[in-house]
C-alpha cells in the first residue's frame, strides 16, 4: 500500500465534521477546533481525516510551535501570532519550528477559513480554550500512547521522549484538558467512535456519533 493512502472518512468522522459546521465561531469568523490527547494518541491521522471531511480545512499542528526550548511554554507566541489575528478577521502568519535543524523556519500563512484545526497535546490548554468552537480529546491511556509514539519514532528519538513524558505529565497535572473536552474520540479497527465528553456541552438536541466499526484491539 501506498505509504501516503489515507482512507476516506468514514461516517463518524463525516457526522462529526457536520455538526462542526453548525456551531457558531469563537475565534472571530473562524470555528477553531482542538484535538489534544497525549503523545502517541493519534491525533495528527485523525486531524487530517477530519480536515478531509471538512473539505480541506487548514490543520495548525502544535509541533510547529513548540520548539526544545520550549515544549509547553508557546501560549504567548500562538495568542500573538495566530489567535490575535484570526480573532479580528485576518491570515495569520507563524513561524514553524524545524526539530531536525532546531530554529524556527520562515513565517507561513495560515489564512482564514470556516473551520481550523488545532492539533497537539495542549490544544486544550486554559488559554486557548475560550477560542475553541469544540474541544476533541483522543481517548487512549497515556502509557500505551506514549508506548505507541516511541515505537512509532524509533531508538534516534529515544532522548527526546525521555524529556518528553515527565514534562507532559507536568503539563496536565497543572493544565488538565480532558475534563474540558466535548467529545471524545477513539480509535476503532476500522474508522472511530466519537462519544460524549466530561463537559458535556453538545447538547441532548444533538446524538452521539456513531462508530465506524468494532473496537480497536488494546
Amino acid at each position: 500500500m501506498n505509504p501516503s493512502f489515507r482512507p476516506a472518512p468514514g461516517p463518524a468522522v463525516r457526522d462529526l465534521a457536520a455538526r462542526i459546521r453548525s456551531l457558531p465561531p469563537a475565534c472571530g469568523p473562524v470555528r477553531l477546533v482542538g484535538v489534544d490527547g497525549h503523545a502517541g494518541s493519534g491525533k495528527s491521522t485523525f486531524a487530517e481525516q477530519l480536515a478531509a471531511a471538512l473539505d480541506g480545512a487548514p490543520v495548525l499542528r502544535l509541533d510547529d510551535v513548540a520548539s526544545h526550548d520550549a515544549l509547553f511554554d508557546w501560549t504567548g507566541r500562538l495568542l500573538d501570532q495566530v489567535i490575535e489575528p484570526l480573532t479580528q478577521g485576518r491570515t495569520a502568519h507563524y513561524a514553524p519550528y524545524d526539530w531536525r535543524a532546531r530554529r524556527f523556519g520562515s513565517p507561513r500563512a495560515l489564512p482564514l477559513a470556516p473551520v481550523i484545526l488545532v492539533e497537539g497535546v495542549g490544544a486544550g490548554r486554559r488559554e486557548l480554550r475560550p477560542h475553541l468552537t469544540l474541544l476533541l480529546w483522543m481517548e487512549l491511556p497515556r502509557e500505551e500512547a506514549w508506548a505507541r509514539g516511541r515505537s512509532r519514532d524509533g531508538e534516534e528519538q529515544r532522548e527526546f521522549w525521555d524529556a518528553w513524558v515527565p514534562a507532559e505529565r507536568r503539563h496536565f497535572a497543572a493544565d488538565p484538558s480532558r475534563p474540558y473536552a466535548d467529545l471524545l474520540v477513539r480509535q476503532r479497527e476500522k474508522g472511530y467512535e466519537v462519544l460524549a465528553g466530561p463537559a458535556g456541552t453538545v447538547g441532548p438536541d444533538q446524538p452521539l456519533t456513531h462508530g465506524d466499526g468494532p473496537p480497536a484491539v488494546c
